[in-house]
């Protein structure tokens, strides 16, 4: 017992003060203050009690390790894409931090991470994604970027020839363009984070226009990027829902997630 202690407080010294952990900490370029915890999932009860599914051939299980979450194995098949929604909606500025641990080891294909989200607002789709779930039984991009209204970051995003990686924001605005203008730079390439089976910290914060994504790896803790974003000319989102995308043959282990109202 005194040695897991003696391991564990050696691990919260080294992530404090970690030269990556502090140099992105000071860099930031909008500091945050957590204000009050909205959401908390320790990822190993019943997932069901906090998420809803998009996708019905993705599997979802609590295992001591955390949620695990695996998008359908088929490339190529729209059948096999996923996304994880919380049943909670949120507002304003925000948190969201979870571990994150990649089990896969596709060689394309990306995660996303959706935040704000909410349906265009019309009859057919209206704001609460909950009522036109049954639209996205056959979890399709476009059902996403051409209906919603949401904040999007692809990360763990592995590029088509299968030899670097990227982190990138969106903001869909379901205008008829697709996803023309969605882009928010600046796009972050050959970022080398993400490596399978290494387990990372993630931290994406919204306030008002600045967006930004603070990847570390646990145990590796050079490991790491800050990604940041002013998001001042695309029209904001103010509320909505949180969601967890994972393209086909896409699969991690999530754990810890929390978020929380920020000022």
């Amino acid at each position: 017992m005194i040695k897991l202690q003696q391991n564990l407080l050696f691990y919260l010294i080294m992530t404090l003060f970690s030269p990556s952990f502090l140099w992105a900490q000071k860099n930031q370029a909008v500091k945050w203050t957590k204000k009050e915890l909205l959401f908390e999932d320790t990822g190993t009860k019943d997932w069901t009690e906090k998420w809803f599914l998009d996708g019905e051939r993705a599997k979802v299980e609590n295992v001591p390790m955390g949620m695990y979450y695996a998008a359908g194995p088929e490339a190529k098949n729209d059948t096999c894409h996923a996304v994880l929604w919380t049943k909670k909606s949120f507002k304003g500025n925000m948190l969201i931090e979870f571990d994150y641990t990649r089990v896969d080891t596709s060689k394309s294909f990306v995660n996303i991470i959706y935040f704000l989200a909410t349906g265009e607002g019309s009859e057919e789709y209206p704001k609460d994604i909950s009522l036109w779930s049954d639209k996205r039984k056959v979890p399709t991009m476009s059902k996403y970027f051409r209906n919603m209204n949401t904040y999007h970051i692809s990360f763990a995003a592995i590029t088509n020839n299968g030899e670097g990686d990227y982190i990138r924001l969106r903001r869909y605005n379901p205008n008829g363009l697709r996803l023309k203008g969605s882009d928010i730079l600046p796009d972050n390439f050959d970022t080398g984070l993400f490596k399978p089976f290494h387990n990372y910290h993630i931290q994406v914060a919204r306030l008002g226009n600045y967006i930004s994504m603070l990847v570390q790896n646990k145990h590796d803790l050079n490991d790491s990027k800050l990604c940041e974003w002013n998001a001042s000319e695309v029209p904001p989102c103010d509320e909505g829902r949180v969601g967890l995308r994972h393209m086909y043959t896409r699969s991690a282990i999530y754990k810890n997630i929390k978020i929380w109202r920020v000022e």
